[in-house]
């Protein structure tokens, strides 16, 4: 067993999607896919059960996770002591995120970072997406991690993963009910919604202005677990991001797939100067080390 095959088993069991978890892992389909059936076949056993709507782990692949995590920890562990011996990186490292991000979790990664480059002093903030970038561009971060894709000009993007956003509603609202939902049928409900500075309100804001819809906006909130506390009395309906209604916060509500065709996407990067400092570089580079840019609800 390599490592390499404990990334992209964890990577799969928490994406259920092997496309998904490629795509996060920094490899093609058809590689990690073949990585995967080698293990299989080395272990004579299938990890994974393959249906053409989700992926799930068997038995064996659940007896086996935590030994991959296990091994991926170990291995992290040992290249931050490694580094800690070699390279004494110090001065200041500057970053900003969006709250709830969902294909990161930012604070396992600062941990990391921390670990591993004891002498730097991180500084870190929460804001919009929209603020976080000017931040950047000005020169008062180091990087962001943000869910927008606009307005970053000469800024450095990676992205880190993707989801669809959709309609969370109140039980009771006639919408919990519907086969189908439209833009219109959701423009003549009051919304509950971040205030304008956070992403996925301006995904929303642009959705209805590129359908020449009006929308309500009733309630706007600065905190994801207020805005499902508020939908949850009945005050608005709201589009989130899909991670964020799998919150147990949002349990009860109903999720509506919004329709096809130009729905708007969360789209997660991280971004940086032109000319970033060698410790937002560090940073950076453990994106790519273990499964710290796998999905995970923050």
């Amino acid at each position: 067993m390599e490592l390499r095959q404990m990334e992209y088993l964890v990577a799969v069991a928490e994406e259920g999607h092997f496309t998904r978890a490629a795509a996060l892992c920094g490899v093609s389909q058809s590689g990690l896919s073949a990585a995967i059936r080698n293990l299989e076949k080395e272990l004579g056993a299938s990890l994974f059960d393959r249906t053409t709507r989700q992926v799930a782990l068997t038995d064996a692949g659940r007896a086996l996770l935590p030994f991959a995590r296990q091994m991926l920890a170990q291995a992290s562990a040992g290249r931050d002591a490694v580094v800690r011996a070699s390279h004494q990186l110090s001065g200041r490292l500057r970053i900003g995120s969006e709250q709830c991000l969902g294909v990161l979790d930012v604070g396992p990664l600062l941990e990391r970072f921390r670990l591993r480059y004891p002498l730097v002093d991180v500084q870190f903030t929460q804001a919009g997406s929209r603020e976080l970038a000017t931040q950047v561009r000005a020169g008062d971060l180091d990087v962001a991690f943000l869910a927008t894709t606009q307005h970053l000009g000469p800024l450095r993007r990676l992205e880190l993963g993707r989801r669809p956003v959709v309609g969370l509603v109140h039980p009771t609202d006639d919408l919990a009910r519907a086969a189908q939902v439209s833009w219109e049928d959701l423009a003549v409900r009051d919304f509950v919604d971040f205030r304008e500075p956070w992403a996925i309100r301006q995904l929303v804001d642009a959705a209805f202005a590129d359908r020449h819809l009006e929308r309500r906006v009733r309630m706007s909130v600065d905190d994801v677990h207020t805005l499902l506390d508020f939908v949850q009395r009945g005050l608005g309906v709201a589009v989130v991001p899909q991670h964020v209604a799998a919150k147990p916060q949002a349990a009860g509500l109903a999720v509506l797939d919004l329709p096809d065709g130009g729905a708007p996407e969360w789209v997660v990067s991280a971004v940086s100067a032109p000319t970033a400092e060698p410790a937002a570089l560090r940073l950076l580079e453990l994106l790519g080390e273990a499964n710290l840019a796998v999905a995970r609800a923050a």
